[in-house]
C-alpha cells in the first residue's frame, strides 16, 4: 500500500495509558485496529475500545497497512523491529513510531525499516493522557516527504496538530527540545507559586497576574501546579497523571544525553533533569509531573528550619 487513502488496517503495538486511547480513536474513526501488548490488562482495556486483540505483535503486523508502535525506549523499539515486526510485515508497510526515544535510536530504527523494504516515520507525541483520550495530541514527525504525507491521515485522527519537522529523527529532536522547555517551565512556575505563598500571595492572585502577562505558559494556564485556578489541572485531583513524573525524568534524561553529544552549553535542562530524577525517585514517579511543587515546598520548609537553627 502506498497511498494514504488505502491505509485501512492498523497494527498498534503498545497499548498502555497513551497507546490504548490512541488506538481506540482510530477504531472510532472507522479503521480496523489489531492490537498487541505484553500486559493482558492493557490488551483487555484496548479490546473494550474496539481494538482486535492479537496473540503477538507479528500476527498483528502481518495483516496491517500501517504499524504504530508506542514503546518505553529505543532499545524496546529496535528489539521489536529486529525480533520479528519488520520481517512479518508486508512489503512497503508504513511503520510509525510514536514512542519518545533517543534521536540516534530513532534514526537506527528508520534505517532498519528501510533495509527491510518498509517506510519509516518517527512521530512522538505531546499532550499526555488527556490529549490521547480526546484525540488532541501534537505529533512531531520525522520522515521523508512521501512517508510524512501518507502518515498524516492516521495521525490527524489521534491529534489536532501534525508538524513535519524534517527527516528521520527530527520528530524525536523536536520532542526532546519541547519537553526540556516544559520541564524547566514547570519548575519555574512551581517555584513562583511557593515563593508567592511565602510572600502572602494567594494562588488565584498570582495566577491572574501571570496568566495575563509575561509569565504566561502552558505549565501555568493548562497544567497549573496548584488546585483552583485551572479546575482541569491534575493538582485538583491529587496530582493523578496527566504526564507522569517518571516520564518527565526519562525525557529530560534524553535531553541531557543530546546536550552532551552536541556540546550544547545548556544549564537549565540538566538542572531540571536532576530535579525530576530526584522527584521520581522520591515517590513522584507515578504522579503528575506538576507534583514537583510539593518537593519544592518541602525543601523550602527544610531550608527555613535550617536558617532558624543557624540564627538561634
Amino acid at each position: 500500500m502506498t497511498t494514504s487513502d488505502a491505509l485501512e488496517t492498523v497494527a498498534f503495538i503498545g497499548l498502555g495509558n497513551m497507546g490504548g486511547p490512541m488506538a481506540g480513536n482510530l477504531v472510532a474513526a472507522g479503521y480496523r485496529v489489531l492490537g498487541y501488548d505484553l500486559f493482558p490488562a492493557a490488551l483487555d482495556a484496548a479490546a473494550a475500545r474496539g481494538v482486535e486483540a492479537s496473540q503477538s505483535g507479528e500476527a498483528a503486523v502481518a495483516q496491517a497497512d500501517v504499524v504504530i508502535t508506542m514503546l518505553p525506549s529505543g532499545a524496546h523499539l529496535i528489539d521489536a523491529y529486529q525480533g520479528g515486526l519488520l520481517a512479518a510485515a508486508r512489503p512497503a508497510t508504513l511503520f510509525v513510531d510514536c514512542s519518545t526515544i533517543d534521536v540516534h535510536d530513532a534514526r537506527q530504527a528508520a534505517e532498519l525499516a528501510r533495509a527491510a523494504g518498509h517506510r519509516p516515520v518517527d512521530a512522538p507525541v505531546s499532550g499526555g493522557t488527556v490529549g490521547a483520550e480526546a484525540g488532541t495530541l501534537t505529533f512531531m514527525v520525522g520522515a521523508d516527504d512521501a512517508e510524512a504525507a501518507d502518515a498524516r491521515p492516521v495521525l490527524e485522527i489521534m491529534g489536532k496538530n501534525v508538524v513535519h519537522c524534517g527527516a528521520s529523527g527530527a520528530g524525536q529532536a523536536a520532542k526532546v527540545c519541547n519537553n526540556m522547555i516544559l520541564g524547566v517551565s514547570m519548575i519555574a512556575v512551581s517555584e513562583a507559586f511557593v515563593l508567592g505563598e511565602r510572600l502572602g500571595l494567594t494562588h488565584q492572585a498570582l495566577y491572574d497576574v501571570a496568566a495575563h502577562s509575561s509569565g504566561q505558559c502552558w505549565a501555568l494556564t493548562t497544567n497549573c501546579p496548584v488546585p483552583g485556578p485551572v479546575p482541569t489541572s491534575p493538582a485538583n485531583r491529587d496530582y493523578q497523571p496527566g504526564f507522569m513524573g517518571a516520564l518527565m525524568a526519562k525525557d529530560l534524561g534524553l535531553a541531557v544525553d543530546a546536550i552532551a553529544t552536541t556540546g550544547t552549553a545548556a544549564r537549565m535542562g540538566p538542572l531540571a533533569a536532576a530535579i525530576y530524577r530526584s522527584f521520581a525517585d522520591d515517590g513522584g514517579a507515578q504522579t503528575d509531573f506538576s507534583g514537583v511543587i510539593n518537593t519544592i515546598r518541602e525543601a523550602s520548609g527544610a531550608a527555613s528550619e535550617n536558617d532558624g537553627a543557624e540564627e538561634a
